[in-house]
């Protein structure tokens, strides 16, 4: 099993997601420098449970992503600016010590078979969130075509990357975006998202009712 050099968030970061980061703690400036010296670049990112991302001391998810660095500019003085796109799934196994920075021994995590998704269940999504942005704009008196923000999420006619890029799309808490990545197959995935949706409308209903 592979070891990473692990960038804890707090963002559940998820495949098909960009990443720009700016490196200034010494630590992650480690990091960097470790990554660069190699051919491929990348390390992994999972959700902050608890705490904070500067000094260590946080909590942290076991479910992330590996992020591939794909530009980079060296500022000096330790810091850097990354751009960086979201990659793999992957599993720690076991976090090592921070030493310099967080490192863990992960598994690449492919989505596991499943029952058969039914992408009309997946179109019930999308429209669920059309009716949800439309609902928003109409309150708010602005015009706003709420088909154009989900358009092309599903351009890779894949199930699970059509999801990940509609949950990017959805305004919704860290624990629902975890929720959807960590899902073990994808019709569990499209269970999550479904409740994320059911979740933000109630939030949105409750918060129009006032």
């Amino acid at each position: 099993m592979p070891t990473l050099p692990m960038f804890p968030l707090q963002v559940a970061m998820l495949p098909g997601e960009e990443l720009p980061l700016r490196i200034f703690e010494p630590r992650y400036a480690a990091l960097v420098r470790d990554c660069l010296a190699t051919d491929d670049p990348a390390f992994g990112v999972v959700l902050i449970a608890a705490g904070r991302e500067v000094g260590g001391g946080d909590e942290r998810s076991d479910v992330g992503a590996l992020a591939h660095i794909t530009s980079y500019a060296d500022q000096g003085a330790g810091r850097y600016r990354l751009e960086c796109a979201m990659g793999e799934r992957i599993r720690v196994l076991e976090w090592l010590p921070d030493d310099p920075y967080p490192r863990a021994v992960v598994e690449f995590w492919p989505d596991e078979p499943g029952r058969p998704v039914d992408v009309a269940a997946i179109r019930d999504i999308e429209d669920r969130m059309v009716a949800l942005f439309e609902r928003i704009a109409a309150q708010r008196g602005v015009e706003v075509r709420g088909r154009d923000i989900v358009a092309g999420a599903d351009e890779s006619g894949d199930a699970a990357l059509w999801l990940y890029a509609l949950t990017t799309r959805l305004p919704m808490g860290q624990a629902d975006r975890y929720a959807v990545l960590s899902a073990p197959t994808v019709a569990e995935r499209v269970a999550a998202l479904s409740d994320a949706v059911d979740t933000v409308v109630a939030m949105v209903e409750f918060g129009l009712s006032d």
